[in-house]
């Protein structure tokens, strides 16, 4: 290795109010005159006017807004949500361009209804999310030898290459603008939140990114303890980016910062990442090595190519994605915790929805109070999604004063939330109904739990990427023509992210290895009518084969019973009925005593009530078979998938 040669990695509410006017239409229609626009809509004629302004004396016919920090973080803090401040769109995942003439703004089918309601008829919401959709769009748009600009801080490295690649032979190019152009237009934008960084000094948890190397955390980000930086590592040295005036007297002597030696770290203001880059980069001999998916183009723009080595993912990240014993322990830990206060949610339900006082929001507050009693939680995860009939067939719903729609008996219910603990991040969803499910409702969610039971049980060879399991989740949907619209699964991270990339069941996902923990989330939406989603969190853990070794399986962590009611279990294989008890039995032997220690009576009896074990008597045989088809289903995928 060159003796400079060096690792570059990057790091990166509560609502009260009224249910929604009966009389209001949520939806915007753009088609009438004059159009009408709902008062969850934001008006953007202003801001759109001075972007555009902004536009004209750079010489570009279009500007990319995506929507994601300079760490390319899915969850951003409120100063770095440029694509709400344009658009009124709040979901999380979004790009928008804007012309002189027409803005468009691009979202996946998770938030088409979101977008409907929040977006103004200044915008044109696109529904294919790929890179290619938007360059069609610019090609549109844009007049031949016309310059398209972006911000370098907010695009990955791929993502870059991925427009360049779509634009080639077009006579349109990209113009890389580093000072963004909407936060010069965003008069109010809120301030970097006056927090310090910390130090976990429990020597236990392994961060990703710069603070993977660290072991610290921060407030700049809502619902994830992280905080602006960059690392630069090199055979000698330690460069630490952040924002200096607010490391503590502790914190530098935690991170050995009055020394020059190779385990000293260098504290270095967080904006002059580029030109210390520069410098760096400068010297003879030296090799760069950048994660491309992780890694903003801003980066890449200061090295030259020979300099530069790359791979999907940064070591750091794939290091992250296997915990380590303790890790392992301190994570299940944190799911017994959260499982309680799941429990006194579904079972404080069940008693308030019969007397019609309990809306969408106040489950959610319910839920985050009874997490904020917990052992070492601090605070949510996420925002919590707590749906109801037709709003929970919106796949990431969650209420506001505007949207907030009571419970009932009649409706199903789907909650999806999480809790940050100092041992774990945690992420659970359920979906139940008080009164009399339908048949259809109920046919639903028991294929739904099927897809979940059968990646729960699979075992599979170390190094099977997930893509290749992924379709036993939905298999039980296929075969009556359902389906549902995004992933089966996420890492999660030891007190960090409730999404933790690159574990799951995505194509661009790492293959599977002992230790990764990742949630298994099937679900099924039936719009404007209910939704339904099963989610847990699991580990993998080796598999005991009667030939082979090496093998692995999941293992569940999340410990919280089913709606019975919900479940037709003449549907069930009798190998997915043994799971159902076999589970059930965990979650009798592991959360019982957590409850006991609470003094959570009343919510132990219960859980025991709610877990009693399933008749094998109404299995219907007819779905041996069908377990058989999967699992040479299942062969085939490997044989033509190498892992």
């Amino acid at each position: 290795m060159p003796i400079c040669g060096w690792l570059l990695a990057l790091s990166l509410a509560a609502l009260t109010g009224n249910i929604v006017a009966a009389n209001e239409r949520t939806e915007r229609n753009c088609s009438l005159t004059p159009p009408y626009i709902p008062s969850t809509a934001v008006n953007t004629t202003l801001r759109l006017q001075e972007l555009r302004e902004k536009m004209l004396p750079l010489n570009i016919s279009a500007y990319i807004i995506p929507g994601t920090d300079a760490h390319l973080s899915e969850y951003i803090a409120p100063r770095d949500n440029r694509l709400a401040f344009m658009t009124g769109f709040t979901g999380s995942a979004g790009t928008a361009v804007v012309t002189q003439t027409k803005a468009a703004m691009w979202t996946d089918s998770r938030y088409w209804v979101q977008a409907e309601r929040q977006m103004d008829c200044n915008w044109a919401l696109e529904k294919d999310v790929s890179v290619a959709s938007v360059v069609d769009w610019l090609l549109a748009e844009v007049p031949h030898g016309g310059q398209i600009g972006f911000d370098p801080f907010l695009f990955a490295i791929r993502k870059h290459t991925e427009y360049e690649v779509n634009l080639e032979s077009s006579n349109r190019t990209l113009k890389s603008i580093p000072n963004n152009l909407v936060d010069e237009v965003w008069k109010d934008r809120p301030p970097i939140q006056p927090y310090t960084a910390d130090a976990d000094t429990q020597g236990w948890c392994v961060f990703p990114f710069s603070i993977g190397l660290f072991n610290m955390r921060g407030n700049d980000i809502p619902y994830n303890p992280f905080f602006y930086s960059y690392t630069l590592l090199t055979m000698d040295e330690i460069w630490l980016f952040l924002h200096t005036e607010r490391v503590t007297d502790e914190l530098k002597v935690y991170l050995n910062a009055s020394c020059n030696g190779p385990l000293c770290v260098q504290l270095k203001s967080y904006d002059t990442i580029l030109g210390e880059l520069k410098k760096f980069v400068a010297k003879p001999g030296c090799k760069v090595w950048i994660g491309t998916e992780y890694t903003n183009y801003a980066v890449v723009e200061v090295i030259t190519q020979e300099k530069l080595f790359t791979s999907s993912y940064s070591p750091v990240l794939l290091t992250k994605a296997v915990k380590d014993e303790t890790e392992q322990r301190v994570l299940r830990d944190a799911h017994v915790r959260d499982a309680v206060a799941v429990v006194q949610l579904l079972m404080w339900l069940e008693n308030a929805v019969p007397k019609g006082t309990e809306t969408e929001l106040t489950a959610a507050h319910y839920v985050d109070k009874c997490r904020s009693k917990q052992m070492d939680n601090s605070g949510p995860s996420f925002e919590t999604i707590s749906a109801s009939g037709p709003n929970a067939a919106l796949a990431h719903y969650s209420p506001t004063n505007e949207t907030c729609r009571r419970l009932t008996v009649d409706e199903m219910y789907l909650v999806d939330s999480g809790g940050q603990y100092l041992d774990g991040t945690t992420d659970i969803t359920r979906t139940v109904h008080w009164g009399i499910p339908t048949a259809m409702q109920k046919e639903a969610f028991t294929r739904v739990l099927m897809g979940n039971i059968e990646i729960s049980r699979t075992i599979f060879p170390s190094d099977t990427r997930g893509i290749n399991i992924e379709m036993l989740g939905r298999r039980a949907l296929w075969e009556v023509g359902l389906n549902y619209g995004h992933g089966t699964g996420h890492g999660v991270g030891n007190y960090f992210g409730v999404h933790e990339w690159p574990v799951g069941f995505q194509s661009n996902n790492i293959p599977f290895r002992a230790g990764m923990f990742t949630s298994i989330e099937p679900g099924y939406y039936k719009e404007d009518d209910f939704g339904i989603r099963i989610e847990d969190v699991a580990v993998t853990v080796p598999a005991q084969t009667k030939y082979g070794n090496n093998y692995l399986t999941f293992d569940t962590v999340s410990l919280v019973p089913y709606d019975k009611k919900l479940i037709d279990t003449s549907l069930l294989s009798s190998e997915q009925l043994q799971w159902l008890n076999t589970y059930y039995e965990t979650i009798r032997r592991v959360l019982g005593p957590e409850l006991d220690k609470q003094g959570l009576r009343e919510e132990k009896e219960w859980m025991l009530r709610n877990t009693e074990p399933f008749s094998r008597s109404d299995s219907g045989s007819t779905r041996l078979f069908s377990s058989s088809l999967t699992l040479i289903t299942v062969a085939v995928a490997l044989l033509q998938n190498t892992v």
